[in-house]
């Protein structure tokens, strides 16, 4: 993965984390944090009636999904990456859904693939 190339993509979400010193590996996992907590946010706002900042909140989660996608090596990761890019794909199609039409449930959905991916890479020995 390239995790600096991902790094760019959470740098634009206003995350205030500190990301100079991080591993490319925990990079990784805080793009994965940042998802899931705007996720967890953006199902407040839903549930509030904050239609603008339910959005704000969705955009930046999609994002962060995409500088994950963007940090797949498609190359060396080979089937891996592809199986990981196209969790990320079904994760930002729900996202963009229940922004739609407001449904908590695609929100559900989409942190669930990602808690499930975050778990993996979590598990990994860096």
């Amino acid at each position: 993965m390239h995790a600096y190339a991902a790094l760019k993509h959470y740098q634009q979400v206003n995350t205030q984390a500190q990301v100079g010193d991080a591993s490319p590996h925990r990079l990784i996992q805080m793009l994965f944090e940042g998802a899931l907590d705007r996720i967890a946010q953006a199902q407040g706002a839903m549930q509030r009636g904050q239609i603008a900042e339910k959005g704000l909140l969705i955009g930046k989660t999609v994002r962060i999904v995409g500088g994950l996608r963007a940090a797949l090596d498609m190359e060396r990761g080979a089937e891996l990456a592809r199986n990981y890019d196209a969790l990320y794909e079904f994760a930002i199609q729900r996202l963009t859904q229940a922004n739609l039409k407001n449904d908590l449930n695609g929100l559900n959905e989409a942190a669930m693939v990602l808690r499930r991916l975050k778990e993996g890479w979590d598990g990994i020995a860096h």
